[in-house]
């Protein structure tokens, strides 16, 4: 056969040619057949490639690091969702389920490899009330709101709102999940017999020490392993998952939330739904963020928070409770080896199997190995760079730092630890921008004229030291003000430029307004009154 050009099938789809503009990149590549021969089967689509590398980077780039890491998640997994289901005041099997269901979806759906979701404390503390008052039915129904909700966040493309989110900030929430996540683990060691502490005590030395034998298998798998074989073998009195709580013995199933479809629902669950959407969406974001600086790599926000909604209808449907994105799992996750999406579909799908074919024996693991497993999570999530940091930073930042830890863990509400830091990130930003403003003068043509040179940004936080800058009662016959060395950032800064001209021109004296920048030029022209008719009693309306 003749050499011609053809569609090379592997990596390449089809969309209705309506739906593309000028992306249609060349994809024609040499084969047997003349490109004719196919031509009319395609005539009304157009061809992009399909991302194929990228299926293969997220999900098979990294099998059996992605397997071993999952299988370490999914053990760690199943306390805490039986917890949080406690928290919450439902049954144990609507954590689970949830964990399962939220970790299985956002393994497709969300926009961060390697990061594990499931139901969370977090979310958990908001649901109590719900539950107490109305049941577990509108908890579901909650929940698929909840998700609803996060799709629309993801389509606003509200995931740009992390740019807004200081470093500083980052580093309080890490700290503070990780005093939490320690703090989480002290009623396991009070109170409980001395083979407790010997078992915690092996499996740290096991997680720290085993990777210096090998690390073909993740050191807290081992852990997990070796102490359940310990504790089974001496015959150990102590506390084990299944003490957690029943696990559940059958698969979750479809279902409607059985709840009436009408206003006065949507009012019970919507305050409830649109907390936990912005909970999830907020700790989701905050700890892609925190996986992309482990693993050096980036993360789609918008698509997160799409991935999230799904996951959480999802949930809903399938009898669980809503969540997000935990910090401590996917830490596990990192550490254990895991980077791609196929170490997070593995977590949710051998918690599954776990607790419904498995139960017997999941019961037996001890909760001193998973308490040894989330100390280490603990350690390593703790930025301990930030206590040499606190001197060595401007004070600013270390008090933004220290604000948000101590307000997430006095409230244990992540949200309002975050809100916290970024109000004073805000404030003390503006304060910093708005001081570096400067103004100087200087007379010219014999005493005639005086010239005002600004430096710096002028917006709501530095217009007060603008307008009291210049001297109005100067007996003077010119002013011209010298912008080109600063920049007018808002409505604030036009009216306190409208405010000096206008109250200048009452004096008798002129104005002349010079170096304008081409953004601030736009301000003035679409806001300033003193260039339009009535400008003077606009002013005194003020």
């Amino acid at each position: 056969m003749p050499s011609a050009y053809l569609f090379n099938f592997a990596e390449i789809v089809c969309v209705p040619t309506g739906r593309l503009q000028q992306q249609t990149p060349p994809l024609l590549l040499q084969a047997a057949c003349p490109v004719q021969a196919v031509r009319p089967y395609f005539a009304d689509y157009r061809i992009i490639p399909m991302q194929l590398k990228q299926i293969q980077e997220d999900w098979f780039s990294n099998i059996r690091g992605d397997i071993l890491a999952g299988i370490v998640v999914a053990l760690a997994l199943i306390p805490e969702a039986i917890a949080f289901s406690i928290i919450a005041g439902v049954d144990p099997k609507v954590g689970l389920y949830a964990s399962f269901c939220i970790a299985v979806v956002i393994s497709f759906t969300g926009g961060r490899p390697g990061m594990i979701s499931a139901a969370t404390a977090a979310m958990a503390l908001v649901m109590i009330t719900l539950v107490k008052e109305h049941g577990l039915e509108y908890l579901l129904a909650a929940t698929i709101l909840t998700g609803v909700l996060q799709i629309l966040a993801g389509f606003l493309r509200l995931g740009v709102l992390m740019r807004f989110v200081s470093r500083s900030v980052i580093t309080g929430f890490v700290n503070a999940l990780a005093i939490l996540i320690f703090m989480a683990q002290l009623p396991e060691l009070i109170n409980v017999p001395w083979a407790v502490y010997v078992m915690v005590a092996a499996g740290l030395a096991i997680i720290y020490l085993f990777p210096y034998v090998t690390r073909s298998i993740p050191s807290p798998l081992v852990c997990i392993v070796v102490l359940t074989a310990i504790s089974l073998a001496l015959g150990l009195d102590i506390r084990t998952v299944g003490h957690m709580g029943e696990l559940p013995d059958t698969l979750p199933i479809f279902l409607l939330p059985d709840v009436p479809l009408n206003v006065e629902t949507l009012q019970i669950i919507f305050p409830y739904a649109a907390t936990l959407a912005v909970v999830g969406l907020l700790e989701s974001l905050l700890t892609a963020q925190i996986v992309d600086d482990l693993t050096d790599t980036r993360s789609n926000k918008n698509r997160e928070c799409a991935g999230q909604g799904v996951a959480n209808i999802a949930s809903g449907f399938l009898g669980g409770m809503a969540g997000c994105a935990m910090i401590g799992q996917s830490v596990i996750n990192v550490k254990s080896g895991g980077r791609g999406r196929l170490s997070t579909f593995v977590a949710g799908m051998v918690l599954l199997i776990l607790v419904v074919f498995l139960g017997p024996w999941v019961e037996k693991i001890p909760m001193a190995a998973l308490v040894a497993v989330m100390i280490m999570v603990s350690i390593g999530t703790f930025s301990w760079g930030s206590l040499r940091d606190l001197v060595r930073h401007p004070r600013t930042s270390s008090i933004v730092m220290v604000s948000t830890v101590i307000v997430v863990v006095a409230t244990h509400d992540l949200a309002k630890g975050v809100l916290v830091g970024v109000l004073l990130s805000g404030i003390f930003f503006a304060h910093k921008v708005g001081r570096v403003l400067r103004i100087t003068s200087e007379t010219r043509n014999e005493g005639r004229e005086r010239v005002y040179t600004i430096w710096g940004q002028v917006f709501f936080a530095s217009s007060e030291k603008f307008t009291t800058s210049f001297d109005f009662k100067e007996v003077i016959e010119k002013v011209v003000i010298d912008l080109s060395r600063a920049r007018f950032w808002d409505i604030t800064a036009i009216s306190s430029l409208d405010a000096v001209i206008l109250k200048f021109r009452r004096e008798g004296t002129e104005v002349e307004v010079v170096g304008l920048d081409e953004a601030s030029t736009t301000l003035v022209d679409r806001f300033a009154v003193h260039d339009k008719p009535g400008a003077m009693d606009k002013l005194m309306g003020h």
